[in-house]
């Protein structure tokens, strides 16, 4: 029964080896940071995906808007609040608004 220095040897390095392995994984570096971090990268990528959608909207929206002035005329209306000469705009308490011609706005 005699055992050679160099079964010892290599039982002692993957007996050290597997300890060390176990140690890695199980620390702050381990497989829990690194699902942790795949769930972030999946979570931004669900955001940038979002936002890249919305500034396709909005870059639709901006074409459409210098394609069609009159609908830009309208859109610089609304945001300013103008209201074209002769006609009256109600706004009413629960938030809608109702534009009334001038010609309506007369009994």
């Amino acid at each position: 029964m005699r055992i050679s220095f160099r079964k010892l040897f290599f039982a002692c390095v993957i007996l050290g080896g597997t300890a060390y392995g176990v140690t890695i994984l199980r620390s702050s570096h381990g497989i829990a940071s690194f699902s942790e971090k795949r769930h972030q990268i999946e979570q931004l990528e669900r955001e940038n995906e979002a936002l890249q959608r919305e500034i396709a909207t909005k870059q639709n929206y901006l074409s459409n808007l210098q394609q069609n002035p009159d609908e830009l005329k309208l859109e610089i209306e609304r945001r300013l609040k103008l209201v074209p000469k002769g006609s009256k705009q109600f706004i009413l308490q629960d938030g809608t608004r109702v534009d009334v011609p001038a010609d309506a706005a007369r009994p």
